[in-house]
């Protein structure tokens, strides 16, 4: 199923713009992890919201804005990746930040995921959101690599932060299996073991 272009605010509102965006968005939340994408409408929303259909129409225009919206929201939040002293602390306490949004119940994070499948929109608008979200947290590595953790300055920081967060997307969504209080750290350090026998090294010349 695709969906055609929905246009997004150019800069943040404010006032009474601002609640109402807040509210709607809030009701999106709630709804997509309480119904799924199959149960998201626009007048569920609204009346979730407290506010007019034909406000969220006339701001969103249909689910696959409402999405995108959602999703830009949360690359507004001021988050900062884990600063524990050490890549093994800083990439557990990352994967344990991973699974517990994925185990909540109901995940919102889970249900947007799904969704992703079925809004071409939602799904470039996550595949941005998480790609900056991975260079954000390319900092852990150079801040490893300046304390003597890692191998060489020519660790590919993308890789390593994949391999490490990976096995919590693997077991907790596409196997389904119950929360495991160990994985977090356990998948932590099989990356940096990984990283220290060089597994994310790359030549200079691969790196440009």
């Amino acid at each position: 199923m695709t969906d055609p272009p929905a246009k997004t605010p150019d800069r943040r509102p404010g006032g009474r713009t601002a609640r109402i965006r807040a509210q709607v968005l809030d009701a999106v939340r709630a709804e997509l992890a309480e119904g799924g994408h199959e149960g998201l409408t626009m007048e569920g929303v609204a009346a979730r919201a407290g506010v007019h259909r034909t406000t969220v129409y006339r701001r969103w225009r249909d689910v696959g804005g409402l999405l995108v919206d959602v999703i830009a929201a949360a690359g507004e939040t001021d988050w900062q990746p884990p600063d524990t002293g050490s890549l093994l602390g800083d990439l557990t306490a990352l994967n344990q930040e991973i699974q517990q949004s994925l185990t909540a119940q109901p995940s919102f994070a889970v249900a947007l995921m799904a969704a992703s499948f079925h809004s071409e929109q939602a799904a470039r608008a996550q595949t941005k959101l998480w790609a900056d979200r991975y260079a954000q947290c390319e900092i852990l590595v150079d801040r490893a690599v300046e304390r003597g953790e890692l191998p060489s300055r020519h660790t590919d920081a993308r890789s390593l932060l994949i391999a490490a967060t990976a096995p919590l997307y693997h077991q907790l969504v596409l196997l389904r299996a119950d929360p495991d209080p160990r994985l977090p750290e356990r998948s932590a350090a099989a990356a940096l073991l990984a990283a220290g026998a060089g597994a994310f090294t790359v030549r200079p010349h691969e790196s440009g």
